[in-house]
């Protein structure tokens, strides 16, 4: 296989941004920038993302049974950025961002365009990133969309010429 041509065939998948969050029992929180994203299923409403699996946001979802999916819109290019790397919990707040605590228990980021809440209803465990499957059972809007709601995501494309992921 030519893997430069490997490369740049699965980079142009695209991708939105998203800060997948999860809370463990001791009250510590794993979040991070995620962009293996898709609905799976309408009915029960189900999506699944790729999580790294030595990732702490991972070991919290598979403890807790639970996380949320925070989409990240146009404009906010910081946020995902501050979920890049390992964050701390400093109170109400995750990476400076503040965030409320969702009906499943999993951190809402105040400062998102919305949320769906998460299940987890199985783990595909193959490869580095482990396909998380999550049933939605809880949603939540910042604010209803002007148009499209997939043109408010925040995508890998506007974080930079040099910025990618896969491949």
């Amino acid at each position: 296989m030519d893997d430069s041509a490997k490369k740049t065939a699965l980079r142009m998948i695209p991708y939105g941004i998203y800060v997948l969050t999860a809370e463990a029992e001791d009250g510590s929180i794993g979040a991070a920038t995620v962009n293996w994203v898709t609905q799976t299923s309408f009915s029960p409403p189900m999506v699944a993302v790729g999580v790294k699996t030595d990732s702490a946001t991972y070991g919290i979802i598979k403890a807790s049974g639970s996380f949320a999916l925070n989409m990240m819109g146009k404009g906010q290019q910081g946020v995902a950025f501050a979920f890049f790397k390992p964050t701390e919990r400093d109170g109400q707040k995750i990476a400076g961002e503040p965030f409320r605590s969702g009906s499943s228990g999993a951190p809402i980021l105040e400062n998102a365009r919305a949320s769906v809440e998460c299940r987890v209803a199985q783990i595909v465990e193959l490869g580095d990133h482990h396909v998380v499957v999550g049933e939605v059972v809880d949603a939540s809007l910042a604010h209803t969309p002007d148009g499209r709601p997939d043109a408010e995501i925040l995508e890998m494309k506007d974080l930079g010429e040099n910025v990618f992921y896969g491949g």
